[in-house]
């Protein structure tokens, strides 16, 4: 007679099992002993001329995979309006007054444009087929990116087609693993809100309350980095083969242990790369475009600015995602275990 099998052995297992993983307890301070662990990463220029360089090496396959979305995206979701970039810029001019005359102001009033584009202020009513092919779109670039990066650091010959043809199968998978990561925006979500509304009732002012409320918006923020920074990796660990998402989910958090504030600080430097790159990038074609506008008319009909502004963004999506990529290859090669 065969013995009966307590429904909470599973659980229990599990349970120690993690307590086992995770050295942290609720409520109870952590002794450095028990969450020290390496992670040795190269220098973060050194990081970032590496990233670099890997691309370099095959930038004929990645600059397809951005040409080809960027393509895609025209099709099936379009471009930032053009006659809202020529009024947007028309404003500047409008209410300088001569202050943006000289080159320094040029170059000032170029990237208020830019600011102003990248918040959202170029972006058009996309409908709601439209944001559905949109996120699509940016799911299947970053799966592309990364299955054709393990592919060609494995030594294989591989295409384009092979990448846009074989990266999909795990998009519902990374799609379940992106909606945990919304989930864990929440907190964030709601202290931007929170701000909008304190401002707008005067209660930043001063006082005890306006502390009160700063702590509080400031642990809503760490809130979510702390659970984002332990879901990242998931995006990348759960395109492997056989992978599901809540497990590929639990790796990552045991990846990110003890490692957190360090993978953060990669990944605002990565923000910084990107920002830098965009200013370098498009002040000059703002400016270019403009001064072009000025001597033929007719180049204000041409959006110019908004399909740079498209085509850089699919190679941020593609460089971002390298980026992550080879982040976790070195996370994952430093095989230290929680203390």
């Amino acid at each position: 007679m065969t013995k009966k099998k307590n429904p909470f052995t599973n659980l229990k297992t599990r349970v120690r099992a993690y307590l086992k993983r995770r050295p942290h307890r609720s409520f109870r301070l952590t002794r450095r002993r028990d969450y020290s662990r390496s992670l040795k990463l190269p220098k973060y220029w050194q990081f970032t001329f590496y990233v670099n360089r890997v691309l370099w090496k095959n930038r004929k396959i990645f600059l397809l995979v951005g040409l080809f979305y960027a393509v895609l995206t025209i099709l099936l979701v379009g471009l930032a309006s053009q006659n809202t970039y020529t009024t947007l810029s028309g404003a500047l001019a409008s209410t300088s007054q001569g202050i943006l005359d000289d080159t320094w102001g040029k170059i000032g009033g170029a990237g208020l444009l830019l600011a102003s584009a990248l918040t959202g202020g170029m972006s058009t009513n996309l409908s709601e087929s439209q944001q559905v092919y949109a996120g699509l779109i940016t799911l299947l670039t970053w799966l592309t990116t990364v299955w054709l990066l393990r592919n060609l650091l494995a030594g294989q010959k591989v295409k384009l087609r092979d990448g846009i043809y074989n990266s999909g199968a795990p998009i519902v998978s990374t799609f379940l693993v992106s909606l945990v990561i919304f989930v864990q925006l929440i907190p964030m979500a709601l202290a931007l809100i929170g701000i909008g509304a304190a401002t707008a009732s005067g209660l930043l002012s001063g006082g005890v309350e306006a502390m009160l409320f700063c702590i509080v918006i400031g642990l809503l923020f760490v809130i979510s980095i702390y659970f984002v920074i332990g879901t990242l990796l998931a995006l990348v660990i759960v395109t492997l083969p056989g992978m599901y998402p809540m497990r590929a989910i639990k790796i990552s958090g045991d990846l990110v242990i003890g490692r957190r504030v360090r993978i953060l600080l990669r990944l605002l430097w990565m923000a910084f790369i990107e920002l830098l790159t965009w200013a370098l990038i498009m002040i000059p074609i703002i400016l270019l475009d403009n001064w072009l506008a000025g001597i033929w008319a007719f180049v204000k009909n041409v959006p110019v600015v908004p399909v740079f502004m498209l085509l850089l963004s699919t190679l941020t999506i593609v460089w971002t995602a390298s980026y992550i990529y080879l982040l976790y290859r070195k996370v994952v090669d430093d095989e230290t275990e929680p203390a």
